[in-house]
């Protein structure tokens, strides 16, 4: 195999030769014993089957997949991504669109083998890469099936697309195996993650986790194709008034993860899910309209004053 082709495979082939790739899923299946997969840390134990705040035991639960062509451009190329939805999440937030599998698991349990035989399928619909969709909480289950499909000729990049809330140490068995990382930049206040997103600590936790990914996979590299190659998308969903505090996320996001970032500024928010039911207070009344187009125009403005020049809408 040429030298050039071989720069392009995924890391995770390197890590299956070396048998490290066995070693960290192996590792990650014993973190379910006392979960802490995530910042949840329910300490739980999965591998009996008991269930945390993800609401998922051993076996990950899969919604559905297919090539997808709503993603960034990047991702979707001519052949689509080969998007993996699963069913659960580590946060709860009230406005989510997709909330029937996040919140109320709408999907099928699967084996190991059969999430690795779902990727080979993607595969062989000439998907540019597999796009795993809120991953947070089933990334020991991740391993172990890319072991198994990188074993069965998987070559794909692995796309991680998560809420950005993430244990740096999960995310540390991912390096060499994720070859692009697609994190939410969801908050800049913690009080306003909590009440919005039940999740403790955000801002800390998805700060730490950019900083991460960021280290491993660097900004954003594009191929003369126009499809991602390798590096960091930031998604920021801007919520009405302001909420998600915009400004302070671009700011971050500039001077210290990088001011080449990719950052998707994402315009479709829309009352869903228990945002819809009404305000039992004062911030989720806040979330019962869409935004306005000044509010739209607010993000993209903090973006640019930040220094940022890549991706928005």
């Amino acid at each position: 195999m040429a030298e050039a082709e071989q720069s392009r495979l995924p890391g995770y082939l390197h890590l299956l030769r070396t048998g490290e790739l066995e070693r960290r899923a192996d590792r990650a299946l014993e973190v379910l014993r006392d979960c802490v997969v995530c910042p949840q840390e329910c300490r739980v134990n999965r591998i009996e089957g008991e269930e945390g705040f993800c609401r998922t035991g051993l076996q990950p639960r899969v919604s559905s997949y297919s090539p997808h062509f709503g993603e960034e451009p990047p991702l979707v190329g001519r052949y689509g991504s080969g998007t993996i939805f699963f069913a659960g999440c580590n946060m709860r937030c009230e406005f989510c669109q997709n909330y029937t599998i996040s919140q109320c698991g709408a999907g099928a349990a699967v084996t190991c083998e059969d999430l690795a035989e779902i990727m080979l399928r993607l595969q062989e619909r000439r998907c540019h890469n597999i796009n795993l969709v809120s991953p947070s909480h089933v990334v020991p289950q991740i391993l172990r099936a890319v072991a198994i499909a990188a074993g069965s000729g998987l070559s794909l990049p692995l796309v991680y697309n998560s809420g950005g809330y993430e244990s740096v140490e999960t995310l540390r068995l991912l390096e060499g195996v994720i070859e692009i990382y697609m994190p939410d930049a969801k908050y800049g206040r913690d009080d306003v993650a909590w009440e919005l997103s039940h999740a403790p600590g955000y801002t800390g936790r998805m700060q730490a986790a950019l900083r991460e990914m960021h280290r491993q996979v660097g900004d954003l590299v594009v191929g003369s194709d126009g499809v991602a190659e390798r590096g960091m998308i930031i998604r920021h969903l801007v919520l009405p008034g302001n909420l998600a505090n915009s400004e302070i996320v671009m700011k971050f996001i500039a001077d210290e993860i990088s001011r080449d970032s990719y950052v998707n500024v994402m315009a479709q928010y829309h009352p869903a899910w228990r945002a819809a039911e009404g305000g039992r207070s004062p911030v989720l009344a806040a979330l019962q309209r869409p935004i306005t187009a000044r509010e739209y125009e607010y993000a993209i403005g903090c973006a640019r004053e930040s220094g940022l020049s890549r991706g928005f809408p």
